[in-house]
């Protein structure tokens, strides 16, 4: 059997590789995230996947990502989110638990617990801060 190669010859497609977590950084949504897989780091065009520590009583700017779907794990502790065209929904996420939103959708994330929230969260863009649109007249739901 041999080992089909031909990708190495290619150079227009990204390789393979390991992405080590990178520097924090502040999102437009107020959180602090862990800088990890994207278009810039790995050369990705349709995802990105970033860590997110979430204090407690920590609490997102509402926002939505036009275009994006999001997905998020959540690794540790627990988060609320609040969610709809005017917030009007809600939903609770544990350790072990899997979040989906829709693009385009408003939705505002937060942790009500006293411990923190771990999340691994993967978005369908090259970055994660890409098609935000702030909503900040939903902000005092």
């Amino acid at each position: 059997m041999s080992v089909d190669d031909s990708f190495l010859k290619d150079r227009t497609r990204p390789a393979a590789r390991v992405v080590r977590s990178g520097e924090a950084y502040q999102g437009k949504q107020g959180f602090t995230y862990l800088a990890g897989l994207t278009g810039e780091t790995a050369g990705s065009r349709d995802i990105c996947m970033t860590v997110v520590t979430l204090p407690p009583g920590a609490r997102a700017k509402t926002h939505l990502h036009r275009g994006i779907e999001t997905a998020v794990y959540v690794i540790e502790g627990e988060a609320e989110m609040l969610w709809g065209e005017q917030l009007e929904h809600r939903l609770e996420a544990r350790a072990s638990e899997y979040v989906y939103v829709p693009a385009d959708m408003p939705h505002l994330v937060m942790n009500n617990s006293n411990a923190r929230c771990v999340a691994l969260v993967a978005h369908s863009a090259r970055d994660d801060q890409e098609g935000i649109v702030m909503r900040p007249e939903l902000d005092g739901k």
